[in-house]
């Protein structure tokens, strides 16, 4: 009974301690994805002017994939408010926030985007397939070593043009939704490959998946304003970016089309085009009394949103009603997620 009264007072002291700490930040921090960072970059903006008692929220363009790793490195001010994603939280990042104490996190989807293929205005008009993607770009196609050197190699369709590749590196969502959309499904057309889906997952995963070092692809950071750059000045370059840098580039860029399918605003909303993908924030439910503005600032993003919202303006592709009213609903009573449903 001693050890639990004087437990009791600790316990309340650390408490009382680690509210005092978290109240040591006085604005939002978000990091994350490069291709939804213009769309937070927004919403930080929009919230500043109509509400001037708050900070604006600081936005880092990160990538998905490291940006998770810092919002679920713990709780406190010293980590990150708000994860911008350009895919779902995986299941091991989900399990890696909870080893850290990061253990009621807000899944809110904000929007659609597409992973675009494009290149400059004077290039050739590539008609492209998942096959054709990945036999061009994958590390080992079909457990053999990548010998293609031109497109034509890949396809006797194509032109002979060598395969230069500019895209997005291994830490953003935009490269894992590369891997899922395009790269599996081009693999996965060889029944083989798909057989090996069920007999060796993990075979299957780096065959399908891995992609090549030696120069046909280029990783190019995470600024994919780089990418167009690099695009525009090679009409034998292709990059891979969200649809949002495409429509921002459109004077300077064209998509290519994907199955017959071009990237537009309509075809990434019904979901044709094959590289249609959510996006998504996640939002520390620990942090939402201690940091002022979070809660604004989630709200903030429902109210920009719509069919009629500044972001779609930008160039994100508006959710369907009913993924729109979902995610209100979730901004107003901001649920834990449930990670069962995560791979």
């Amino acid at each position: 009974m001693m050890t639990r009264r004087i437990a009791l007072p600790v316990l309340a002291l650390l408490l009382s301690s680690c509210g005092q700490q978290m109240a040591t930040r006085d604005q939002v921090r978000a990091v994350g994805s490069s291709t939804v960072y213009p769309f937070a970059k927004a919403v930080a903006e929009s919230l500043a002017r109509a509400q001037t008692g708050i900070k604006s929220p600081i936005i880092e363009s990160t990538g998905t994939g490291a940006g998770m790793k810092l919002f679920c490195g713990g709780i406190g001010p010293r980590f990150p408010d708000v994860e911008n994603a350009s895919r779902r939280i995986k299941k091991s990042e989900f399990e890696d926030c909870r080893r850290n104490g990061v253990k009621d996190i807000v899944e809110i989807q904000v929007g659609l985007d597409g992973v675009a293929f494009a290149e400059g205005r004077g290039g050739p008009g590539i008609a492209l397939t998942p096959q054709d993607v990945y036999r061009a770009l994958a590390r080992n196609p079909y457990g053999r070593p990548n010998t293609a050197r031109t497109w034509k190699d890949v396809n006797p369709a194509l032109p002979a043009m060598p395969i230069l590749v500019y895209g997005p590196p291994s830490t953003s969502g935009t490269r894992d939704a590369l891997r899922e959309l395009i790269l599996v499904k081009g693999c996965d057309a060889d029944p083989a490959m798909a057989a090996l889906k069920q007999s060796n997952a993990a075979r299957h995963d780096a065959v399908c998946g891995e992609v090549r070092e030696d120069g046909g692809y280029v990783d190019a950071g995470e600024n994919d304003n780089l990418i167009v750059q690099k695009v525009e000045a090679n009409p034998k370059a292709i990059g891979i970016f969200g649809f949002s840098y495409l429509e921002e580039n459109a004077d300077r860029l064209r998509g290519l089309t994907m199955n017959g399918v071009q990237p537009s605003y309509q075809t990434i909303s019904d979901f044709s085009y094959p590289g249609a993908r959510p996006l998504y924030i996640y939002v520390k439910k620990a942090h939402l009394r201690a940091i002022p503005g979070l809660k604004a600032y989630v709200t903030e993003w429902s109210r920009l949103w719509g069919k009629d919202g500044s972001l779609a303006r930008l160039g994100m592709v508006v959710a369907p009603d009913a993924v729109l009213a979902q995610s209100r609903r979730i901004v107003e009573e901001m649920p834990a997620l449930d990670g069962a449903q995560l791979k």
